[in-house]
């Protein structure tokens, strides 16, 4: 059953970097589709048995900063 994970990615300034975080996220093992959110700075993924220690090792090679959303 897919997952989804909600981030706070901290850093983007325009579409750019955008689909650079896009792309960082869509190419780790298990996502099937990522969302970023350049005006509140967030990123949903969605996969099955996403390694969220590599959905945030991806972004910030990418050179932005990302953390888990608390749970609501």
């Amino acid at each position: 059953m897919p997952e989804t994970i909600e981030l706070r990615v901290d850093g983007m300034t325009c579409d750019h970097c955008v689909r650079a975080v896009t792309g960082a996220i869509t190419g780790v093992a298990g996502v099937t589709d990522a969302t970023v959110d350049l005006d509140a700075g967030a990123a949903t993924v969605t996969g099955e048995g996403v390694d969220l220690a590599a959905v945030l090792a991806a972004i910030t090679e990418e050179g932005y900063e990302a953390a888990a959303q608390a749970a609501s």
